[in-house]
């Protein structure tokens, strides 16, 4: 690891800062591209206009398209991920607030472990992981019990809470097919396929749900262009560039703590900025999930320490 002694600190820094408050602002962007976006609309061109930019950077350098069988896996994940995901929770963000939203993302690392069946022997005969995982979903129990306000007692709030944790699920499988799927393409070429397919499947979501009916980009108020541009801009490349890159001069587990610090971002600003309410109930349910995330990350700290001191 002699290269990480000449990376700057300073761009070390603003890498991290880039995924833990970036990402973290990204559902109050959402919130302001809604004003005058549907919803599928907003996320479309989001990632259409970001996969393009990447492409074109890739072709700029002579990059090649990844190969078929590589191709098609990037395609499918990046529906998975972020039109199942992101796009959902885009819809979700008309009946709760983006704090909300972001509670809920912040169980995406205990769904992964549900859905990873090829280690539950690992994770299930671990005590810290278990113990994640009870309190975890405590935590989610809670919430939909007593975290919706009062201003959002809905029915409609209510599945909206219920389909942001099915986002997570499909967050997670498209996680796992791009697991292995890498090929010789490089890390930028292989997001801007995953960037495009999403941008053309949110794309015709849109039109099948007949958003296209009244909508005028000509109507869209400066709030909303703003916050298109910023998702664009600083959520899908700034920030996930930054991501890659530390993947590059980082372990995981350091990594996967910008898990933690989103929700608070993005319940925080909420309020700052547009007074999203926020009741005890919601912060005890963050700090219940939070703390069962951070069980199950338990044994690989420990891991990781060991073979740091061996």
């Amino acid at each position: 690891m002699k290269t990480q002694k000449t990376i700057p600190p300073l761009l070390v820094a603003f890498a991290f800062f880039n995924i833990y408050i970036v990402w973290g602002s990204t559902y109050l962007a959402v919130i302001f591209g809604l004003k005058s976006f549907p919803p599928f609309i907003l996320v479309g061109t989001r990632y259409l206009v970001a996969g393009v930019l990447m492409l074109a950077w890739c072709k700029i350098k002579g990059e090649a398209l990844p190969k078929k069988k590589f191709l098609w896996r990037h395609a499918l994940a990046g529906s998975l991920m972020l039109v199942g995901g992101t796009g959902m929770i885009a819809w979700a963000e008309q009946y709760i607030s983006s704090g909300q939203a972001a509670i809920l993302v912040a169980t995406e690392p205990l769904m992964f472990l549900l859905i990873d069946r090829a280690r539950w022997p690992e994770y299930f005969s671990n005590k810290f992981i278990l113990a994640g995982l009870i309190i975890g979903f405590t935590g989610i129990f809670l919430f939909l019990k007593l975290g919706v306000p009062p201003a959002h007692q809905s029915p409609m709030a209510t599945i909206a809470s219920v389909v942001i944790l099915f986002s997570a699920l499909l967050w997670v499988f498209g996680s796992l097919i791009i697991k292995g799927s890498r090929g010789k393409s490089s890390t930028v070429m292989n997001a801007s396929v995953q960037l495009l397919a999403a941008g053309v499947a949110a794309t015709v979501i849109a039109f099948c749900k007949s958003e296209q009916v009244g909508f005028s980009f000509s109507a869209v108020t400066f709030e909303a262009w703003a916050g298109l541009i910023f998702l664009i801009v600083m959520g899908s490349l700034i920030a996930y560039l930054s991501f890659v890159w530390l993947l590059t001069i980082k372990s995981p587990a350091i990594i996967s703590t910008h898990t933690y610090v989103n929700p608070v971002v993005a319940v925080f600003l909420g309020w700052l900025f547009i007074r999203e309410e926020v009741n005890l109930a919601q912060l005890l349910s963050l700090i219940v999930i939070l703390a069962g995330i951070l069980l199950v990350n338990v044994p690989g700290y420990l891991s990781r320490n060991k073979a740091e001191t061996a």
